[in-house]
C-alpha cells in the first residue's frame, strides 16, 4: 500500500500512456480504423508520440512555474513512451505502408520531404531512449543533461514533419509549435530566474 501511495503518479502515467495503444489495438481488431486503416494507424501513433514528447518536455517548465517537483519523475517515463509510439509510427510506415520496400522509400525521399524530417526526429530520439537509464545518467554525468536537450530538436523536427504532411488544416501542428516554443522560453536562464523571483515574492505575500 505504501508503494502504491508513493508511485500512484507513475502508475497513472503508465495507464494513460498505454490506453491509446489499447484503443488502437481494439479498433484494429474490430475493423474500426476507417476505410484506410494504415493511414489511421500512422496518424494516431504519430499524434501520440508527439503529444507524449511535448508532455515530457513540459515537466521541467511546470516545475519552474508551479514548483511541482513530483512531476519531474515522469519526464523520462513520458519520453520513453513517446519513443515507443515513434517506433510504432516508423514500423507502420516502413512495414505496412511500404512493405519494407526501402528502394521505394528512397525514391520518395526527394518528393516527400516530411519523410526526411520524421526520420531525423526519430534519430534524435534514439540516443535519448538509449541513455534514459540510471546507469547511463551516472556514466554521462553533466553530459547527460546536455545530450537530452536533443529532445527539443526532436520535438521541432516532429512538428515540421507533421506540418509538411498535412495538406490543408495546419492548426494542430502550429499549436504544437507554439507550445514547444513556450516550454523552451520558460527554460531560458533569464526567464527562469524571473519566474523564480516572482514565485518568491508571491510566497512572501
Amino acid at each position: 500500500m505504501r508503494t502504491l501511495k508513493r508511485q500512484w503518479l507513475r502508475l497513472l502515467t503508465h495507464i494513460a500512456a498505454l490506453l491509446p495503444l489499447l484503443v488502437l489495438v481494439w479498433d484494429f481488431s474490430q475493423g474500426q480504423l476507417t476505410a484506410n486503416p494504415i493511414q489511421e494507424i500512422q496518424l494516431r501513433t504519430g499524434r501520440y508520440a508527439l503529444t507524449l514528447l511535448i508532455l515530457s518536455l513540459a515537466c521541467t517548465p511546470l516545475n519552474i512555474v508551479f514548483g511541482i517537483r513530483q512531476i519531474l519523475q515522469l519526464r523520462p517515463l513520458l519520453g520513453l513512451y513517446a519513443f515507443v509510439y515513434a517506433c510504432l509510427h516508423l514500423l507502420n510506415f516502413f512495414g505496412l505502408d511500404y512493405g519494407f520496400n526501402f528502394p521505394l522509400v528512397w525514391e520518395d525521399f526527394a518528393e516527400k520531404r516530411f519523410i526526411v524530417a520524421g526520420l531525423a526526429a526519430f534519430l534524435s530520439l534514439l540516443p535519448l531512449a538509449v541513455t534514459s537509464t540510471a546507469g547511463w545518467v551516472r556514466r554521462l554525468g553533466k553530459n547527460w543533461g546536455r545530450l537530452h536537450w536533443l529532445a527539443y530538436s526532436a520535438g521541432a523536427l516532429a512538428i515540421v514533419h507533421f506540418l509538411w504532411q498535412v495538406k490543408a488544416d495546419f492548426t494542430r501542428p502550429l499549436i504544437y509549435g507554439i507550445v514547444l516554443a513556450l516550454l523552451l522560453i520558460i527554460r531560458l536562464p533569464n526567464v527562469r530566474r524571473a519566474i523564480g523571483e516572482f514565485r518568491q515574492r508571491l510566497s512572501k505575500g
